[in-house]
């Protein structure tokens, strides 16, 4: 079985003054049973037939258990080969600051940022507003799963970036973690990034109490779809260093309007369930 391996991009001269960026990719044929060394620590060489079976599997689990976290991060690597994840590679590559970040590679962990600095920020800084993200839903930094399925080593940190930077989209549109919520997030990032892991995760909604899934149609999706297309792609932010800016400046900047509270949404509708109960008890 063979499989497709990318190696190191080469800039080579054409006609005066111009380059061109190639992706020269050699072929090496392996099985299950004799795998080539890993291109980097934790990584883990598939053949095609596993890639497919691995993607077409994990997404089957996920859609009845969205909390399994591992195997939504494999579904992620799986299926983002061979073309999505050079795409998202490749857009990085065409702006400053992205480019930056692949050379730099920096990682987000609770031992890069500073959380007890962060509290310290002020209101309305986008370090403050992830910190108290991270704070009210009870998370932590340090839960994403490393990138193991991606052969291209530069590709596998694009997507490790990306996992590391979700709880920053949470905390930039107030999405909650819970299914609505992340439902409504994977929708914008699949608009923004086209990962097809996040568009897999959209149907999800059928999954959803009714009038969940009618907010989510009439509300969500359209929010998603609006500012996933129209922002700036979010991969190439470097939220280190945006951590004392204010938030609504860099949702400015960025072309992202705030969803509508879901939140208190969720919590002024079971407020109006409660009273109802009451009410019928009383009756």
């Amino acid at each position: 079985m063979a499989i497709l391996t990318h190696l190191p991009r080469q800039l080579l001269p054409t006609t005066p003054g111009r380059l061109f960026l190639l992706l020269p990719a050699t072929t090496r044929a392996f099985s299950a049973l004799s795998r080539p060394p890993p291109n980097y620590p934790g990584h883990v060489p598939l053949t095609t037939p596993e890639r497919v079976l691995l993607g077409a599997g994990s997404a089957l689990v996920c859609f009845f258990n969205p909390r399994r976290a591992d195997l939504i991060a494999a579904c992620g690597e799986a299926t983002a080969v061979p073309y999505f994840i050079y795409r998202l590679r490749d857009a990085m590559l065409r702006d400053a600051t992205g480019r930056r970040i692949l050379r730099e590679r920096p990682r987000i962990t609770s031992k890069s940022l500073d959380l007890a600095q962060l509290r310290r920020l002020r209101d309305g800084s986008v370090g403050r507003e992830y910190v108290r993200w991270l704070d009210r839903e009870r998370v932590s930094p340090d839960t994403r799963s490393a990138v193991r399925y991606i052969d291209d080593p530069e590709c596998a940190y694009v997507m490790q970036r990306y996992r590391e930077c979700h709880d920053f989209y949470h905390a930039l549109t107030g999405l909650p973690v819970v299914r609505e919520g992340e439902v409504a997030l994977k929708a914008f990032e699949f608009a923004n990034t086209l990962i097809p892991m996040t568009g897999l995760s959209m149907f999800s909604v059928l999954t959803l109490k009714p009038r969940e899934r009618r907010r989510m149609w009439a509300t969500y999706f359209p929010w998603a779809v609006r500012n996933g297309l129209g922002a700036k792609e979010v991969i190439n932010v470097y939220w280190e260093e945006e951590l004392e800016t204010d938030v609504d400046t860099l949702r400015s900047r960025l072309g992202i309007e705030m969803p509508p509270d879901m939140r208190s949404i969720r919590k002024a509708e079971k407020e109006r369930q409660r009273r109802e109960k009451e009410m019928m008890k009383g009756v």
